[in-house]
């Protein structure tokens, strides 16, 4: 909650359409990669500026422009001139803690994702904002960080594996969407890897650092959460057809990406429950562990509790005791210790308390 009124209050006091980026990335030349194709013919090139994105925007081909990295802002100004974007979207797109969520300007739906993925090196889960815009016939796709993550589209386009090269921007844009939505299920299936491990420690060995683990799956689960639930409006969306930009083809592909979403929500709700269960599963443990040594003290204290009134008896320093003179009172007095403590040992054991 801390990092996100921080990141926020870089906009505090300022008018609508202030352009602000509100990440931590140190300002960055972008990588700007273009594909424009159609069913036949293919080009693809890395422009050096935004400046060259104006020849793309009304060619009859489709026209993918690929962002990675956005900090610098003059360049996304730039690139709201060429498409005539409005002032708002170039100020989410800045701003990297948007909720996924989609916008139509008419011209154009402006669509806003989380991407997941799992860093094994810190064992966390990270999230990237990716930015859509998606036109008549084009797609622009903006990635905060300057790295890479759909090479594997890009590759489908190069060898027109499938429809992609056939199809039109909408498609494209369902084919980025579909590949975010993929990847959620290889983040939830290495969480739910780690939850099994927590459920046998959980069972067999709670410890203290049992219990960080199980808190940091929890925020691991709010922040999946977060990013996923949102997403099913925003396919929702785009499966109804509510915008002309989006065929009737294309509408029946997003369907099954809306059912994927679904899918990854309920398995991050099911993961939520057991989280849950897991915590209380802990607590109980934990008092159960703690109730056995309590036990243990207990019975010990009990049996001694005689023996020591014997001992404190045959510790008094009066003359006149009958036993003081017997040749065996020490051994007899040792007699009746051993015989008490048995006697309590078998009394424990038929009541089932040991």
């Amino acid at each position: 909650m801390i990092r996100l009124i921080k990141k926020r209050s870089k906009k505090a006091g300022l008018p609508p359409g202030t352009l602000v980026y509100t990440g931590d990335k140190a300002p960055v030349t972008p990588k700007i990669t273009v594909m424009d194709y159609d069913e036949k013919n293919l080009y693809e090139a890395e422009l050096p500026s935004f400046d060259g994105c104006l020849a793309y925007k009304n060619k009859p081909t489709t026209t993918w422009i690929n962002v990675n990295g956005i900090s610098h802002i003059p360049n996304v100004e730039k690139l709201g001139e060429c498409f005539n974007l409005h002032p708002l979207v170039l100020e989410d797109i800045l701003n990297i803690d948007q909720r996924p969520k989609i916008e139509d300007y008419d011209d154009y739906l402006f669509i806003v994702l989380k991407a997941i993925r799992y860093d094994g090196t810190q064992n966390e889960i990270l999230t990237d904002q990716i930015s859509l815009i998606l036109g008549s016939n084009y797609v622009i796709s903006l990635h905060e960080n300057n790295v890479e993550i759909f090479d594997s589209i890009m590759e489908r386009i190069r060898t027109a594996k499938g429809r992609i090269r056939k199809a039109g921007a909408d498609y494209l844009a369902y084919a980025l969407i579909d590949y975010i939505v993929d990847h959620y299920f290889i983040v939830l299936e290495k969480f739910g890897e780690n939850i099994e491990f927590l459920e046998d420690e959980v069972v067999k060995q709670p410890s203290p650092q049992t219990l960080s683990f199980i808190h940091k799956a929890k925020n691991d689960m709010i922040l999946l959460r977060k990013s996923m639930w949102p997403l099913r409006e925003v396919v929702s969306r785009l499966e109804r057809r509510e915008s002309p930009l989006i065929n009737d083809a294309t509408s029946f592909y997003f369907k099954d990406v809306y059912d994927h979403v679904i899918v990854a929500i309920d398995t991050v709700e099911t993961n939520r429950d057991i989280l849950s269960g897991m915590l209380d599963i802990y607590l109980s443990s934990v008092s159960n562990k703690l109730n056995e040594i309590m036990k243990v003290l207990t019975i010990i204290a009990t049996i001694f509790m005689p023996l020591t009134f014997l001992a404190g008896v045959y510790g008094m320093n009066f003359k006149h005791m009958p036993e003081l003179e017997w040749a065996y009172g020490y051994y007899g007095t040792w007699g009746v210790m051993i015989l008490v403590s048995g006697v309590m040992l078998i009394y424990f054991r038929r009541r089932k308390w040991i």
